[in-house]
């Protein structure tokens, strides 16, 4: 066995390619981080690297690389490996690394699921980008290093080896008539339900890792039972098309059973879950990733250094983001801005969703003047009440429109699609063209970039960039392209950039965009979905994030039914302590004074907390923007030699001293926490009481309170 170093890197590589076999290539990126590469020799990607802003060669590292064949062991500075790769393979364009993974670790990470997952080891996920999914290949393990993913097309994390195909049975299915978004704006859909099954044998008994395939771009429905019990159980209006599950199965045959639309073609992958944890990309040139080394703030920080630091969120935008869909003139929103001022509620922001452009067709960077006469007027209106406005923006426009016709004659879009082809410079270069041109003189302050995937996963089996790439090759990258096009025209227009986006890639930090949660229902399992999704995303080192408080798709009796109100109000509160706190409803007027005096009340109380804690929030933004600092913080960050904190799914610290405790079940009036160890111990914000840590504690709620703890120094 040999240590290869940064002196030795050459000789390394010379050997290698002399033999006509794979090269493996070890690179050191920073003091605590090293990339490794292994290709063929001669084979390089026509592809811009648009991960890494830096990736020059360091002589320093803290870090010792050792390889015995494609073997790579990495040990920390102290002597410690940290790091094994146990299997670098690379065949027919399908790149595969597996390293080892024993039971007691845990990992965080790959961005935002909705499969409830917060610790993903031995869970099997399908890394693509769809509305209320976006993946994000960077990982963090409790064992002390961090795996970045270099691959910008669809990836499969811990694939499995066996596969059935569910049959629908025959018959007629239940129909029913939802609302529903879509690219054509709000419509109305007839779904029709049906029984698929089939029968597994498993040949030893063990926990089994599942991903369930629905067969179509988007879902409407994941179910399964096995043996007649469920497993599986998600409904929304949309959802991601796979979902992942562990299971704990007996050896001998099991009967499946999943209630899905009728265009549904499901498939369920299985395996058991194994002492290892596998990336493969079915498109790629080269195995290739970066471990990191360190805590994980280490791991963050020399992450943003390598990917791009995070610039600094705009104070204003720290506090309360009002959004509803939609407001339907300029009229309805100084209204609504007047209405907060009287009631005494702070509100930082305003937000204009979709259809403002009316007859001009979608997207074309145009208000519809019969309802927004004067759009300079509104913003300058909204500034004198110390309010800003957030526009949205997207990446598809109708090809009816003015800038429509251009984009067609200059073949600047994605071919059989409207999304602008942002992979092609100059089509990018045109779109921010009549951005600045059209919307900046309007004195706006925030850019809401939706369905930045783009939606339906329209880049599958497309060309892109004039035919250059594939779209197989790019398909998770779009929308770090869509941002990077829009930060780098507002810093050269001199305006201070604050973006949010539907999705994103590892690097979206650096263009300073805020990511949210997507279109998702109001339930207490989707609520529950969402703390996991946004922590997993914190842990794959993007640190802005929100999701839409009290749901997107919400019940049509959304004003008077007690239930949902409940549910409204514990979305609320916690998003108080989230990094943007932001309400948004679909059809909704989501204003506090339409659910009641007591929900008023309540909400009020939550906007004016979150107004108290800005001085907070913005210490913990300046850190995020010069130490590569995380604001919501998996317990991973604090406590990662306290295995039960390790296990706890949707507790979290806000910032270094809040650990926030929702509130996530309906009807209770006391709530269990586990509080970590921490040698001065806790003190309950509501009551002042002293507890220690290491322990569970159960404390009194109410309608209006989850309970948050300060930690004690």
């Amino acid at each position: 066995m040999k240590h290869f170093g940064f002196i030795l890197m050459a000789s390394l590589v010379a050997a290698a390619t002399a033999t006509g076999r794979p090269v493996l290539k070890v690179t050191n990126v920073a003091p605590s981080a090293v990339r490794i590469q292994y290709s063929e020799p001669g084979t390089t990607s026509d592809l811009p690297d648009w991960l890494y802003v830096r990736h020059d060669v360091v002589a320093k590292s803290d870090l010792r690389v050792t390889v015995k064949g494609t073997r790579v062991t990495v040990k920390n500075k102290a002597g410690k490996t940290v790091f094994s790769a146990t299997a670098h393979d690379l065949q027919n364009g399908v790149s595969t690394l597996s390293f080892a993974s024993p039971k007691d670790e845990h990992l965080y990470g790959l961005g935002q699921f909705q499969d409830g997952y917060s610790n993903v080891r031995g869970l099997s996920r399908r890394l693509t980008q769809v509305n209320t999914q976006i993946s994000l290949p960077m990982l963090i393990s409790s064992k002390g290093y961090g795996i970045l993913w270099n691959n910008y097309g669809l990836t499969e994390f811990n694939p499995c080896s066996k596969s059935v195909t569910l049959t629908k049975r025959q018959g007629a299915g239940a129909r029913e008539e939802v609302d529903v978004t879509s690219t054509e704006g709000n419509k109305r859909e007839v779904r029709e339900r049906h029984i698929f099954e089939a029968t597994i044998d498993v040949a030893e008994a063990g926990d089994y890792s599942l991903l369930l395939d629905v067969g179509q771009k988007m879902a409407r429905r994941h179910n399964l039972c096995i043996d007649g019990q469920p497993v599986i159980e998600m409904q929304n209006v949309w959802l991601p098309p796979t979902t992942s599950k562990i299971v704990h199965l007996e050896k001998g045959r099991h009967t499946l059973t999943a209630e899905l639309t009728r265009d549904d073609k499901p498939v369920l992958y299985y395996d058991k879950v194994q002492d290892r944890t596998t990336f493969r990309s079915p498109v790629s040139k080269a195995v290739d990733y970066t471990v990191f080394v360190g805590s994980p703030d280490e791991i963050i920080a020399t992450y943003r250094h390598l990917t791009g630091e995070c610039p600094m969120m705009p104070k204003w935008a720290l506090g309360y983001i009002h959004c509803r869909e939609r407001f339907h003139s300029s009229k309805e929103i100084l209204e609504t801005a007047r209405r907060f001022k009287q009631e005494n509620m702070p509100v930082s922001m305003i937000v204009q969703d979709w259809q403002y452009w009316g007859k001009y067709g979608w997207n074309s960077m145009q208000f519809d003047e019969t309802h927004y006469p004067d759009p300079k007027a509104l913003t300058d209106t909204l500034h004198q009440m110390g309010i800003r406005l957030m526009l949205s923006v997207w990446s598809k426009i109708d090809k009816r429109s003015e800038v429509g016709r251009q984009m067609v004659a200059d073949n600047y879009y994605i071919p059989g699609t409207d999304w602008i082809d942002f992979f092609n410079p100059d089509a990018a270069a045109s779109y921010w063209k009549n951005f600045r041109e059209r919307l900046l003189p309007l004195g706006i302050d925030a850019w809401w970039q939706d369905a930045t995937e783009p939606e339906n996963d329209d880049l599958l089996g497309r060309r892109v960039n004039n035919g250059k790439w594939s779209g197989e090759e790019v398909r998770n990258v779009y929308p770090l392209l869509v941002n990077k096009t829009v930060y780098e025209g507002l810093v050269e227009a001199g305006r201070e950039p604050m973006i949010l986006t539907r999705c994103g890639f590892p690097g979206i930090q650096r263009y300073g965009s805020a990511l949210w949660s997507g279109d998702v229902g109001n339930d207490w399992e989707t609520f529950r979905r969402q703390l996991t999704a946004g922590l997993g995303v914190q842990a794959a080192g993007v640190p802005w994030w929100t999701y839409d408080a009290g749901g997107f798709f919400r019940p049509g009796d959304q004003y008077r039914n007690q239930d949902y109100i409940e549910r409204m109000l514990r979305w609320i509160e916690t998003s108080v302590y989230l990094p943007l706190m932001r309400v948004h409803g679909y059809m909704s007027n989501t204003e506090p004074w339409n659910y009641g005096d007591e929900a008023k009340q309540i909400i009020a109380q939550c906007l004016k907390e979150r107004e108290a804690l800005r001085p907070y929030i913005e210490k913990c933004a300046e850190r995020v923007a010069k130490e590569g600092y995380t604001l919501m913080r998996p317990l991973v960050f604090d406590f990662a030699d306290d295995p039960v904190a390790l296990d706890q799914k949707y507790e979290y610290m806000f910032g270094p001293d809040l650990l926030v405790s929702p509130v996530t079940e309906s009807g209770v009036s006391e709530w269990k926490t586990y509080l970590p160890r921490n040698a001065k111990g806790w003190r309950d914000r509501l009551t002042g009481r002293h507890y220690d840590g290491g322990q569970t504690v159960t404390t009194a709620v109410d309608k209006a309170h989850i309970p948050v703890f300060e930690r004690i120094r």
